[in-house]
């Protein structure tokens, strides 16, 4: 199985990270994609991919970290971009629930990273809370400029009905934990429907554990509930789910 988004840099890994990486295989984990935030936890994603062969690493500025970004700090992502071990660029996008960066702002370094993204020939992560008109009509745009662009919407949280827009775009998307939850009635909704070529798992960890370990550290060998939640809402079998989400996964940051 792969963790498509993870944050093992995460201080909450500091005392046990090395324990955790060197048992994911035998815990069914066979690679992990580490997505970067800002330009410290891009260089620690660098870190570990280059320590652990099972680890591959995402640069990018999330949304939060918006109003830091520069001509310096988009140079250090080129530089870090340029290791054999980095797959992509993210997590980018835009956030509205916190709005820790101007919402203007937000939307002129994402539009600068997706033009970063082309330019290196590298796929993009997406982050969108309570902002998914103004990311699709971004990312909309970024695909007819850039028609090779190929995109991932991490932890989406979005509409059946957008998620269908995304998928005419040939866009993935990426379920976590939150379908495992009782009342996310949405989420389970897109994980019935969404085409089973364009789907991937996460765990966003050490962020929203699956029931039935919600509200405790989220680790990747608990993906193993989501996937077996989703396969259900399908009516497949999880290692049919898992084969062919691992297959979609390799497809989207390798090929």
């Amino acid at each position: 199985m792969i963790d498509s988004h993870a944050h093992l840099d995460d201080e909450k890994f500091d005392l046990d990270r090395e324990e955790l990486i060197n048992n994911l295989k035998e815990n069914g984990i066979d690679r992990v994609y580490n997505i970067g935030a800002d330009i410290i936890s891009s260089e620690n994603s660098v870190n570990l991919a280059n320590k652990y062969d099972n680890i591959f690493a995402v640069v990018g500025v999330h949304p939060h970290e918006a109003d830091s970004y520069d001509e310096k700090i988009e140079k250090r992502l080129e530089e870090l971009a340029k290791n054999e071990k980095v797959v992509g660029i993210g997590e980018i996008g835009l956030d509205y629930y916190y709005d820790n960066s101007p919402r203007q702002v937000q939307k002129q370094v994402f539009k600068r990273q997706i033009d970063l993204a082309a330019k290196l020939k590298l796929p993009i992560i997406i982050h969108s809370r309570d902002a998914h008109k103004d990311t699709f009509d971004i990312l909309k745009e970024g695909k007819e400029k850039y028609p090779s662009l190929k995109v991932l919407i991490h932890c989406y949280s979005s509409s059946v009905e957008m998620m269908r827009e995304y998928m005419k775009l040939g866009f993935y998307i990426a379920l976590g934990g939150a379908v495992t939850f009782k009342n996310a009635v949405t989420p389970k909704e897109v994980a019935k429907e969404v085409p089973l070529e364009r789907l991937l798992l996460e765990t966003d960890c050490p962020y929203m554990a699956p029931v039935p370990l919600r509200g405790k550290r989220n680790e990747p060998m608990f993906m193993k509930y989501t996937a077996k939640e989703i396969a259900a809402l399908r009516n497949m079998d999880v290692k049919d789910l898992v084969k062919q989400t691992d297959k979609n996964t390799l497809e989207f940051y390798h090929d």
